[in-house]
Formats: structure tokens, sequence, C-alpha cells
């Protein structure tokens, strides 16, 4: 098989199972809101209308507004003061926005929730999605030894691959593109590409918060440090000891380029720019399998970052406060 048609089944494969968990999660966010909606309003066709009284005409007259009111909402006097969510006029649905004095307290409240969510899940809530992520990571340990020895006697099959997704270029790659947004942004002084600029720099650092914790627990050896007639089974709790370097699990680059790029798509899904989740995505799965053709992560750690960066733009970075 050419090195085209290893990297479609690679992208195929990864990006089937993890839409399939995305699916789920969007189902059950439109259970919820559902659930949630208002109930209808009573039937009052049967009962005529009063007429209207002297006093309530006098009531029903225009009076003058105060500056307050007249405030759009989600966009306070104070710059800095986090702001409330705005609701879209393209979809209806509530969103954030973002400012660089509150960007250091919006991260603070994301860890609290991305930490305390297993308490949710054990409440009942997004039972389903959190299976498939955990089934799918433990399936993908034990295939991980059996998969490995592959690109470790290939590797120069994928050196074509591995020179576009060089580490360095991809992580620069995932840094320019929240920096171009909020460049473009105040060039055009359009406040949306700010604010999706300031979002994705919040959904970055909640990532690197959460994968640098992981590394540093596991510990996982990475595959190019495996000998090569080494044991790709025994890999955990034996890397070294920095989480910046020496440990694997889970995928930072996933992690990053992920919740990113949801960001970015999700922020532009409905506005008439079908390329542009499209064109993240596409990117994010692009980086995050050519973490395993580097040697650089198992697929299970690829696997569970992009599933942590997905999660954590998705259902918190973009959740109205």
């Amino acid at each position: 098989m050419t090195n085209f048609g290893k990297t479609a089944a690679l992208v195929s494969v990864f990006c089937c199972a993890w839409f399939l968990a995305a699916a789920q999660l969007r189902a059950q966010d439109d259970a919820s809101l559902a659930d949630s909606s208002l109930p209808d309003a009573p039937d009052y066709a049967q009962a005529p209308a009063p007429e209207p009284t002297a006093l309530a005409v006098a009531e029903a007259e225009p009076t003058a507004m105060p500056a307050a009111a007249l405030q759009p909402e989600g966009r306070p006097d104070d710059p800095g003061q986090t702001q409330k969510p705005t609701v879209d006029v393209t979809t209806g649905v509530p969103e954030r926005e973002a400012t660089w004095r509150s960007l250091p307290g919006d991260v603070l409240h994301d860890q609290k929730r991305l930490w305390t969510f297993p308490l949710r899940v054990a409440k009942g809530h997004y039972l389903l999605p959190t299976a498939i992520v955990i089934g799918g990571t433990v399936g993908l340990i034990y295939a991980d030894p059996h998969v490995m020895p592959y690109f470790q006697k290939h590797q120069r099959n994928w050196d074509d691959v591995n020179d576009v997704f060089d580490p360095t270029i991809t992580t620069a790659e995932v840094v320019a593109l929240p920096a171009g947004l909020l460049a473009a942004g105040y060039i055009r002084h359009d406040d949306r590409e700010v604010n999706t600029a300031l979002l994705a720099t919040e959904a970055y650092g909640d990532s690197v918060v959460i994968n640098l914790a992981m590394k540093a627990v596991t510990r996982r050896q990475r595959p190019a440090d495996v000998a090569p007639s080494g044991n790709f089974e025994d890999t955990f709790f034996n890397g070294g000891k920095s989480p910046f370097k020496g440990s694997s699990f889970p995928s930072g680059h996933s992690t990053a380029v992920w919740s990113v790029a949801t960001v970015v798509a999700e922020r532009y899904r409905h506005r008439g720019k079908p390329w542009v989740p499209v064109l993240a995505y596409t990117m994010a799965v692009a980086i995050s399998c050519s973490r395993i053709t580097q040697m650089a992560h198992f697929p299970s750690d690829v696997w569970l970052g992009s599933a942590l960066g997905y999660t954590i733009a998705k259902y918190q970075t973009l959740s109205p406060r």
C-alpha cells in the first residue's frame, strides 16, 4: 500500500471513531435543550380580549429608557469585567464572550469544572460518550504493542508525511491560528474574530494544564525511546520525569490542536463558511495522525488527547457562563 493509502486509511478510522463519539455528545446536548425549554403558552383563543381602558392606554405610552437599559447584552461598559453570554442571531444559541482581563480567571474556572467532571458522570450525565472515549482508550492501549512495531520497522516509508508535519511546524500552526484570528479581528475591527481568538487561547490553556498533569502522572515511555527489539507493552511509568519531553500519554499536540480547531469550527459552523470547520478538523486529524507516524505517540495517546481537546473546547470553553 502506498503512503497515501496508509495515511487515508489511518485518518478514516480515526475520523469514524471520534465523530461517532461527537455525534453522541451532540445528541445529548439537543435532548438537554429540549427538556429545559419553556412550556407552551396557554391557549387564550377562547377568551375574548378585554377592551383597553384609558389607564392601560396611558401606561402603554413609550417612556424614556435609561442608558444602562440600552447597553447591548454581553457588552458591559467595563471591558475588563466578565461578559454575559450573548445570543447568536444566526442560531439563537447563547455564546460566550471573553476579554484579556478575564482570561486567567476563566481558565481557573474551567479547571475546577474539568477536574470535577467525573462527579457529573457519576450523576448520570454523558455516560455513553464517556464510555466510548474510555473504551476506545483501553482498547487502543491493548492494540498499541501490536501496531507500533509496524511503524518502527517502516518508519522511513513515512518520511514525506513526517517532513510536512514536523513537530515544530505543527506547534507553530496551532499557535498561529488564534494569533492570526486576533490580528485579523483587530485590523478589520471584527469583534467576533477577536473573541474567537481569545476563546481559542483559553481552550489552549485549559488543554495544556490537563495534558501536563496527566503526563506527569502516567509517565509513559514514547515509542521512539523503545529499542528496535524492545517491548512496547511495558511503557507506562517508565518514561522520563519531565512531562514536557519524556512522557507520552496523552498526546499534547493532539489535545492542543483539537481544542483550538473545535473553537474555530464551532464559532463559524453556522455562519455561511462551511469550509472553516472542514479545514480546522482536517488540520486536527492530520496533525494527530502524524504523531503516530513519527513514533512520538501511541494510537491511544492520540485518541485520548484528541478526545480531551474536543471535549474541553466544546463543553467547557464554549459553554455559556
